[in-house]
């Protein structure tokens, strides 16, 4: 009889175990409603940033950093605008080393067809980076302006 229960007991927690697996949805990549390509150029550094809307007003898309004497950084970006700011996490890998991933916020202003890039205090805490809140981010005195380029598939 003990047995009869250990196994029920054993079968149950199988069954429970593959309906949770089961019920796991995929990741649908959403297919964006409109996308805007941009290009920065500052002095001899280039950043390339495709802008995906997504139907739920959320934003999406990949921003590519080369950077004067430094790895190439390439990588995706998902956040929504707030206003007329976008703000936005990007995820890169540095380089040729896609062993390590990292994770930024970022916060662009648009004004008219233009995004610029703001810098603000940036704090991480447990291994999260965010923007410190009540700091103001500065979208004067910036390097990074992206004005509109046509879009190009790789």
């Amino acid at each position: 009889m003990k047995n009869q229960g250990v196994l029920f007991l054993l079968l149950a927690c199988i069954g429970i175990a593959s309906c949770n697996r089961n019920q796991k949805q995929k990741v649908v990549e959403e297919k964006p409603v409109s996308s805007q390509c941009y290009q920065s150029i500052y002095e001899k550094d280039t950043v390339d940033l495709k802008v995906n809307t997504l139907k739920n007003g959320k934003i999406s898309g990949d921003m590519v950093m080369k950077i004067d004497n430094m790895p190439k950084k390439e990588g995706k970006i998902s956040g929504e605008f707030k206003g007329d700011t976008l703000f936005v996490a990007y995820t890169f890998i540095q380089g040729a080393y896609d062993k390590v991933t990292f994770k930024n916020p970022l916060a662009f202003l648009k004004r008219g067809n233009e995004l610029i890039l703001g810098n603000g205090k940036i704090q991480t805490t447990m291994g999260a980076s965010y923007f410190v809140k009540g700091e103001p981010i500065d979208f004067d005195n910036v390097k990074y302006k992206f004005t509109v380029v046509d879009c190009t598939d790789k």
